[in-house]
């Protein structure tokens, strides 16, 4: 009988609690949850009930959870990207294994302190990009890997953020400042740079970025504008930004349709959620006109990168979109292969082929053929969990596909020197560079 892995959950936010500590709990034959820790009383509370806690078993945050004796086998961060590494490294001190939520951390210098800690102490790091584990991805990396449309010489993809979307994380939200999370490129799109090297099989020789934000300042701003959505704001009837129109009537989002998860789901109060959802609009960072935030990271992007092979490749991500999906298109020397995924119309997802000749041949792949399971991220999110639990176990440590802290280091290299790139107009990094940079010396202590 296998034994059952002991799990401490640091950081009860959407990913957190709602879906690492929900996958875990689904799974009580293999994973426990022993320990939470939660600046926010209410959140520890709520988990404290779910989880079947005693009050000793919840903590003011990781830090406090951290001075207390080794309590689990395994402890999911799923903290602030800036704090990934300051937690990560003592927990690894102290015979924690960890799942990490991405980014791995907003800097090289820290992604690779993380690195050594787990390398020193012999410790598992898997880090939550799940898109590697999805049906559809899988079947492409299948695809690919039989060289049916020959040596891949160009891929193009995108990254459609969804303008809602956007405006809630990356305006208003929590990620809207580079200076305190971590630069968009690679808070949001390190899932990308992650799979398609994994995709293609290739490492970057070079790379350039191009990018700002051109909508979401003060000097875009609508006449009669009001700092806050619910202030006299002479601009709101025509505003599509309007935080009444998306948090309480959007036929998605809003509390008016019934929506209880996210985007509301870290603000509504269970006890009080008129009131609470009102005091948002008021009070809190989402009720900010977009065009009034203090938000930095940039609203479109653009990677350009050269294999070490001498293929290309080229991201685009955007926040003017209408819906949240990717797109990409492998180029290969006997054919091509489209790829689309829209987590919102598992219909309209789908891989398409297509082998070059006088009679061209093309065949499509739905995604409902591939699983029945399509919930977290397209059904990566279970196969993850299970992944991870076959990895911590001692099984499957070198499975395809596994995004173990090394396999995950590349994409996070990628982003960041992308990152560099646009900050520098565009200039040319180089990654062999970029990779060996000085870094002091890692002793275990």
């Amino acid at each position: 009988m296998e034994r059952c892995i002991k799990v401490a959950i640091a950081g009860l936010g959407s990913r957190g609690y709602d879906v690492y500590g929900r996958a875990i709990k689904a799974h009580p034959d293999k994973m426990r949850i022993v320990a939470v820790a939660d600046p926010d009383p209410e959140k520890r509370k709520k988990a404290q009930e779910e989880y079947g806690l005693s009050k000793q078993q919840c903590f003011f945050d990781c830090e406090e959870l951290l001075k207390a004796p080794k309590l689990a086998d395994v402890l999911v961060i799923a903290t602030l990207d800036k704090d990934h590494v300051s937690h990560g490294v003592p927990a690894l001190e102290k015979g924690y294994d960890l799942l990490l939520e991405k980014p791995i951390a907003p800097s090289k210098e820290a992604c690779d302190r993380l690195l050594d800690t787990a390398r020193a102490y012999n410790r598992i790091v898997m880090v939550c990009h799940v898109l590697r584990y999805t049906p559809v991805y899988r079947k492409a990396r299948e695809i690919l890997r039989s060289g049916e449309i020959g040596k891949i010489v160009a891929i193009t993809a995108t990254e459609n953020i969804g303008w809602f979307h956007y405006t809630h994380s990356f305006v208003r939200g929590t990620w809207a400042r580079e200076e305190e999370t971590s630069p968009i490129i690679l808070q949001k799109c390190c899932h990308d740079m992650d799979l398609y090297l994994w995709l293609a099989d290739k490492r970057c020789k070079k790379i350039s970025s191009f990018g700002g934000l051109y909508l979401f300042s003060q000097e875009q701003a609508p006449r009669g504008a009001a700092k806050r959505c619910l202030q006299g704001c002479a601009a709101k009837e025509d505003c599509i930004f309007d935080a009444e129109k998306i948090y309480l009537r959007h036929r998605l989002m809003g509390y008016g349709n019934k929506n209880r998860r996210w985007p509301l789901d870290g603000a509504v109060s269970p006890e009080d959620p008129k009131g609470s959802i009102r005091r948002l609009l008021e009070e809190g960072r989402y009720g900010r006109c977009v065009y009034a935030c203090d938000n930095t990271v940039p609203d479109h992007q653009v990677v350009q990168m050269e294999m070490e092979d001498g293929s290309t490749f080229n991201f685009t991500m955007c926040g003017h979109t209408s819906d949240i999906s990717r797109a990409a298109k492998f180029m290969g020397t006997k054919g091509e292969m489209i790829l689309r995924l829209n987590p919102d119309d598992v219909e309209a997802c789908e891989i398409t082929v297509r082998i070059f000749g006088l009679e061209e041949r093309s065949y499509s792949v739905r995604i409902r053929e591939l699983a029945q399971d399509f919930s977290g991220h397209s059904g990566g999110e279970s196969q993850m969990l299970q992944e991870f639990f076959d990895v911590i176990s001692g099984k499957d440590r070198e499975k395809d596909g596994t995004t173990l802290l090394e396999q995950s280091m590349e994409s996070h290299y990628c982003a960041l020197a992308a990152e560099e790139s646009r900050k520098r107009g565009g200039a040319v990094i180089g990654m062999e560079e970029f990779r060996s940079r000085r870094r002091e010396p890692f002793q275990a202590v």
